[in-house]
């Protein structure tokens, strides 16, 4: 008779050892690993994901982003000083849509990857890793020369979303959370990340809630944005921004439409002036009311609607000369 080893009485059944595992895979994060050479990276796959390397593509510069000055000045201060490293705060973007905001963050590592300046790309559903994040970079070599922008496109909680506690901690309130190679450049369409709601002010207003303190609730609400040492503000663009912002995109193209732009051009060299005394931007009439028109059909004038107009406007000249060709 075979003598049974003593750990054979304790063996899981294969189908629990099958999802023990799935458990620890879904809820445990591999080690991290951040190639100081690789220019960016975005988080995929949640908890148990990996920095995943982006192939950048670094065809926007600063100069092209127009009508934004006063923030794009104060960002790219701010990321001087952070490549330098001196004293910097973590940024935090807001204010209407497709007015440049994501579009700096391209931009910047566009002028400043050859300083060291590198991006990495988290979700909001994912910041629960952003502290493993952070200590991945807190344990590169001490000589490296790199520095890291986390970079979180559109962030926004609602009541229920307890993630935001994860960012909280790295902006200002954990033990560690001043580092020099690491800040947090956020966007967002609202002030505020948390929602604020009217009835919360009414309630304490009126009486009506079980909260001893009802106003550390409205404490908890800004306390998240206040912890963005600097706040940046985009407010939707004058006609006259936006007419430069397309003439700019258009003379971008201008090598690959010159049969159809510069027939315009010609046709109409004469600047225009609005009602308020603002030289136009040199554009054809017809130019400028398909810009216009394209505006209003989309709601509204901002970088982001200049652009998608200068990639129609462009395609469909392109597509004109290459159809006429015999």
């Amino acid at each position: 008779m075979s003598e049974s080893k003593p750990n054979d009485h304790y063996a899981l059944p294969a189908p629990l050892l099958t999802l023990l595992e799935q458990y620890l895979q879904e809820r445990v994060t591999p080690t991290i690993q951040i190639d100081p050479e690789q220019l960016a990276y975005r988080w995929v796959g949640g908890r148990s994901g990996h920095l995943e390397p982006l192939a950048v593509n670094l065809f926007l510069s600063l100069d092209d982003l127009q009508g934004i000055e006063t923030q794009k000045t104060k960002l790219v201060q701010n990321t001087r000083q952070f490549l330098k490293g001196f004293p910097a705060n973590h940024v935090l973007m807001t204010g209407t849509r497709g007015a440049g905001k994501s579009s700096l963050i391209r931009a910047l590592l566009q002028e400043y990857h050859s300083e060291g300046l590198r991006i990495i790309e988290i979700a909001r559903d994912d910041l629960q890793v952003l502290d493993k994040i952070r200590a991945a970079i807190n344990a590169l070599p001490a000589d490296t020369q790199c520095r890291y922008v986390v970079y979180c496109d559109d962030l926004a909680f609602n009541g229920q979303d307890e993630s935001y506690r994860a960012l909280k901690s790295v902006l200002d309130g954990a033990l560690d959370s001043e580092q020099d190679k690491l800040l947090v450049y956020a966007t967002s369409n609202r002030r505020h990340l948390l929602p604020q709601l009217m009835k919360d002010n009414i309630s304490i207003y009126d009486g009506q809630t079980d909260e001893v303190n009802p106003y550390e609730t409205i404490d908890e609400t800004v306390s998240l944005s206040d912890r963005f040492g600097l706040w940046l503000s985009f407010h939707p663009m004058d006609q006259h921004t936006y007419l430069q912002i397309v003439q700019h995109y258009l003379q971008l193209e201008q090598a690959k439409i010159s049969g159809a732009l510069e027939t315009h051009s010609e046709n109409h060299s004469e600047a225009k002036t609005t009602t308020i005394g603002k030289e136009e931007p040199p554009l054809a009439d017809d130019i400028r009311a398909a810009a216009l028109r394209w505006a209003s059909e989309r709601g509204g004038r901002s970088g982001r609607v200049a652009y998608q107009f200068s990639r129609y406007f462009s395609g469909k000249a392109q597509l004109a000369a290459a159809d006429s060709d015999p």
